[in-house]
């Protein structure tokens, strides 16, 4: 009876943990202290980076995963492809490449308080001001 009730405890605490942990994957909106960066190795994901490239780095966000990145002071937005893990400076949400920044006009500032989104389909975003991502 011992070793079904472990077996049943564990089973359960592995089911949790596995749902704990997909929980970022579906993060919600967010907004917060965003950078930029122009890095020449690879990225997490594995391919180089490439500052010409609508691209960002996210702590949780699954690679391939398109996002709107919106800047509260100007209104400009671009949308980015998750391919690199980060930020890693407390307080910063994403850090997103050298050309999303310009896009959204940081990039003299260096940083700039954001909010983001997940976009499903980047044809069904549109709007004034919105750059779309490069592959």
């Amino acid at each position: 009876m011992k070793i079904v009730r472990r077996l049943t405890a564990a089973t359960a605490a592995i089911a949790a943990f596995a749902l704990l942990g997909q929980a970022p994957a579906n993060a919600a909106p967010g907004c917060g202290h965003a950078s930029w960066y122009a890095l020449t190795s690879k990225t997490a994901s594995g391919e180089r980076m490439n500052a010409a490239k609508l691209t960002a780095a996210h702590r949780s966000l699954p690679f391939g995963t398109k996002v709107l990145v919106t800047n509260k002071r100007n209104g400009k937005s671009v949308i980015v492809r998750i391919n690199d893990r980060g930020p890693f400076i407390r307080g910063r949400v994403i850090d997103v490449s050298k050309a999303a920044a310009q896009n959204i006009g940081m990039v003299s500032s260096g940083t700039a308080q954001v909010c983001y989104q997940i976009v499903a389909d980047t044809q069904k975003v549109a709007g004034k001001g919105i750059k779309g991502v490069d592959g």
